[in-house]
């Protein structure tokens, strides 16, 4: 992808990805997953790692990946998003995959990526605890070496897909290590001894989080002891993109079957949708959702060249995205009328990813602010 536009592979790319989640994540299969524990169809899964090669994508070849970049990474999340798929690439793939990238050693990575990639293995990041602060920099957890390895203990929550993972990778402080308060991320098997998880009651059912409690767990620490806070600092800026390109998928969703329903909708002899009032809003929700996709597609763009803007517009893109979608949902439930606040019908299923999207991650003020304090890169890029 240029600044500016996709290439002809980009977009063929997409379609074809449409139509695979079209088929396979229909609303009626979404409300059926998203009430089981696992939150996942293990069988279309193993479809959209197999057929697709969708849980590889930005791995590299040489770790069994398919060797893309972000652009295409974010393209994948945001056709996710519209369709609201229920599976946990997010968290395995967007997460997990990525620390593994940013933060491990080659032989770790030779290690631990390939399975991922295949679908063979689900991955967590547990870097959350119970305050529900977005911050890495808060982490209480700490893990002290012991033989060849480390013990972790601490509590880590809003863990998604924490309770399904064959794999989790999770930060904490080791004492003695960078001045006393190093932080690492550390490899620890989801069946691991002490380790033990609870599935979190949310508002959102299609996104599955847990809390996982860590008492003397064994781990492995990935790449140099007490280095990661720039592998996680890298990894929730790509993460930040990705999602606001799921919020912008979900949100166009929205938008196009509220228009819909307003064509549809007849009052006084004619269809809704010629009324002034509903042409305002709907123009109103075609350009915030115009406005959110481009902060998104730059953001990615950036991300896709390591350029010194990625975390500024990666926190951008996800406050825009926050609103965008959260107030997108709002007004397609408005225009759906009385029937768009009951269970039967479909919107409520974005409206609560809405929701739950708008903290995930960190809020719009929490990325606004932090915008603010890494601008210094965009001022010195435009100079």
């Amino acid at each position: 992808m240029s600044r500016f536009s996709f290439t002809d592979e980009q977009e063929e790319f997409r379609l074809i990805l449409r139509r695979f989640l079209e088929e396979k994540s229909p609303t009626t299969a979404v409300r059926k997953i998203m009430e089981t524990d696992d939150g996942l169809d293990r069988d279309v899964w193993k479809s959209l790692a197999g057929d697709l090669g969708l849980t590889a994508v930005h791995i590299p070849e040489e770790f069994g990946g398919q060797g893309f970049g972000a652009v295409e990474l974010c393209l994948v999340a945001e056709e996710m998003g519209r369709a609201l798929l229920c599976a946990p690439f997010f968290g395995s793939i967007v997460l997990a995959a990525t620390a593994i990238m940013n933060a491990a050693r080659e032989e770790q990575k030779r290690r631990f990526l390939p399975d991922i990639a295949s679908g063979a293995t689900i991955a967590a990041l547990a870097f959350t605890e119970e305050n529900g602060g977005w911050d890495y920099g808060d982490c209480a957890a700490t893990a002290v070496a012991s033989g060849d390895g480390y013990i972790i203990d601490g509590m880590k929550s809003f863990v998604l897909d924490g309770h399904i993972a064959d794999r989790i990778i999770v930060l904490a402080r080791q004492p003695g290590t960078a001045g006393g308060d190093g932080l690492s991320l550390f490899a620890v098997d989801g069946a691991a001894d002490g380790l033990t998880c609870r599935l979190l009651k949310s508002v959102d059912q299609t996104r599955k989080l847990a809390r996982l409690e860590f008492n003397g767990v064994s781990g492995e620490v990935l790449g140099e002891a007490g280095a990661a806070a720039g592998p996680m600092s890298k990894t929730l800026d790509l993460a930040a993109i990705a999602l606001a390109h799921e919020m912008v998928g979900g949100a166009e969703r929205l938008r196009e079957d509220a228009l819909e329903y307003t064509r549809m909708r007849i009052q006084f002899g004619r269809s809704i949708a010629s009324f002034q009032v509903i042409k305002h809003k709907c123009a109103e929700m075609l350009v915030d959702v115009i406005l959110s996709r481009a902060a998104a597609y730059y953001a990615a763009a950036v991300a896709a060249e390591d350029d010194p803007q990625t975390p500024a517009m990666a926190s951008l893109a996800k406050a825009s995205a926050s609103d965008t979608y959260m107030q997108t949902a709002i007004e397609a439930t408005q225009l759906h009328g009385g029937i768009g606040f009951t269970w039967d019908n479909d919107t409520h299923l974005w409206f609560k990813r809405a929701k739950s999207s708008e903290v995930f991650l960190g809020t719009a003020a929490y990325h606004r602010e932090r915008m603010l304090q890494n601008w210094d890169a965009v001022e010195g890029a435009a100079t």
